[in-house]
């Protein structure tokens, strides 16, 4: 048997509601395909609706059931189990485009014909949140020119707090296990670990300039709503820290590569500060001044890029007045980009 195209992974957890519309979403890869559907330890009927899909598309659909690990330890398993060229999670509250899809497919098959296969596969996502009849296209030619395979050193432009996330990444499975991505368990957030420790380990990059992943905004207790997202800023500041270890940005020798890193630093401790600045609590404030400490601590240059980027500079302002003001931007951004 011919190895599959792309690995698909879906994690799931009580899921049952709304994952039919995720996989089904994927089935139109054929054989070409593999989904892989991981059952955190769900306590709904998501087991048996996975059981159900590979009963029915046997060699296409595969049910993986473990105990409760976390988004992080579901996106682990299909990666440790995926036999695809090129790998791909999907949220299961989320789905693909069609149309998108068929493209991505047959782009990525070509590149294989012609002995190019390349490290990361670039598209756009679309932000849906039906709640407010609300949808928001993020593109990426601003970042790379569309149809063309190039390296980090052709990136066209950075754009402060305009990052590369998990929806809009297709990675080569080989590449992204040499990177050594281990997610931790039982944290959320996860997904900004996987969008960055691959990134010195890809050498080629290919953007395609269609909306090929949809991202369902709006789940009353979603991991992203603004109000779950303070409750949890513990997490949050986990991943923040776990970004700060993964690498000395000063040791990534590209130029382009090693300022989109620390802007993507950046962003992550500007969502951490606003966390903090959101939730009012003093005990959170004194976390964030911690952060800052630590980074500063760990690398003078890295604390001036962070605290003093154009992002940073805008989040800490003086005072309390310099905080109103600094989540008075903080909720235009998010009215722009539809996030929370």
């Amino acid at each position: 048997m011919n190895q599959k195209l792309i690995s698909f992974t879906v994690p799931c957890y009580n899921s049952a509601e709304y994952m039919r519309k995720c996989i089904e979403s994927i089935l139109p890869g054929g054989d070409e395909v593999e989904i892989l559907i991981v059952d955190d330890g769900s306590t709904d009927e998501t087991g048996a609706i996975a059981d159900e899909y590979e009963k029915k598309y046997p060699g296409i659909c595969r049910a993986i059931h473990q105990e409760n690990g976390g988004h992080g330890e579901a996106v682990n398993t299909g990666l440790r189990n995926a036999t695809g060229e090129y790998f791909k999670v999907v949220d299961s509250d989320d789905w693909i485009d069609r149309e998108a899809y068929d493209k991505v497919r047959a782009t990525l098959r070509d590149l294989l014909d012609k002995g190019t296969p390349v490290d990361m596969l670039l598209t756009n996502y679309v932000y849906e949140k039906p709640s407010e009849n609300h949808e928001r296209r993020m593109l990426y030619h601003t970042m790379f020119d569309d149809g063309k395979i190039v390296g980090w050193s052709d990136m066209k432009h950075l754009i402060p707090g305009f990052t590369i996330l998990m929806h809009s990444v297709t990675y080569r499975t080989k590449m992204v296990r040499e990177s050594g991505l281990h997610l931790p368990d039982h944290t959320f957030y996860v997904d900004n670990l996987y969008v960055y420790v691959p990134l010195p380990y890809v050498k080629t990059i290919y953007y395609l300039d269609v909306d090929y992943y949809r991202y369902y905004i709006g789940r009353e207790g979603q991991s992203v709503a603004e109000q779950t997202m303070i409750k949890r800023i513990d997490q949050q500041l986990r991943i923040n820290y776990m970004l700060f270890d993964a690498y000395d940005p000063w040791s990534i020798e590209n130029d382009k590569l090693r300022d989109y890193m620390l802007g993507f630093l950046q962003m992550i401790t500007v969502v951490s500060t606003s966390l903090a600045y959101l939730s009012g609590s003093d005990e959170n404030l004194e976390k964030i001044k911690k952060l800052y400490e630590y980074v500063k601590g760990k690398d003078i240059r890295t604390y001036k890029k962070i605290r003093h980027g154009v992002l940073g500079k805008a989040m800490n302002l003086p005072g309390k007045f310099g905080r109103y003001l600094s989540l008075k931007g903080y909720h235009a951004a998010q009215k722009f980009m539809g996030f929370n």
